[in-house]
């Protein structure tokens, strides 16, 4: 599924959530819906401020994955296993946010997405930026990540949607 089509389907589902669905948080250091989508909106743009890092890079790493990372792009997705970030990068989401304004930002990313989608095979492979986990990665496989994460969270949205009551 292309990362504009996958988006579209998160677009889709936020229609259904009620402002209380939105913000409803089942239990402590469990996040809302909501905060899902500002979490998945923000570091899908961290990813792409790093493919334009790559783009305007002058330099060439020959540095690679890690072996996680090398994993990662071989099954082309995220682990089915729940990723806890170390406190410092774990700060909670933001909470408040109308469903117009997510609908309103994820069409922000989508423009952004598709501005990059014919330029991105373009870049020097050799163009890279430093993931903290997944070792130097260039252009191309930062905007896969912004698909892989969104996939990634499908199940995170099912398990928040069974707290729900619709």
């Amino acid at each position: 599924m292309s990362d504009l089509k996958l988006i579209e389907n998160y677009k889709s589902y936020l229609q259904n959530y009620s402002l209380e669905q939105l913000r409803y948080i089942t239990a402590e250091g469990v996040w809302s819906i909501g905060q899902m989508y500002d979490h998945l909106i923000n570091v899908a743009h961290e990813y792409l401020d790093n493919v334009e890092t790559c783009a305007s890079a002058k330099e060439e790493q020959n540095l690679g994955k890690t072996e996680f990372g090398e994993n990662l792009y071989k099954i082309g997705g995220f682990p089915p296993i729940k990723i806890k970030l170390p406190d410092e990068l774990n700060t909670p989401p933001n909470n408040s946010d109308s469903k117009e304004n997510l609908m309103s930002r994820l069409d922000q990313l989508m423009q952004r997405l598709r501005q990059w989608e014919s330029k991105v095979d373009a870049i020097n492979p050799n163009y890279k930026v430093k993931h903290g986990g997944f070792g130097w990665l260039n252009a191309r496989e930062w905007y896969d990540l912004v698909s892989m994460h969104f996939r990634h969270h499908l199940r995170q949205k099912c398990e928040l949607e069974q707290k729900l009551v619709f």
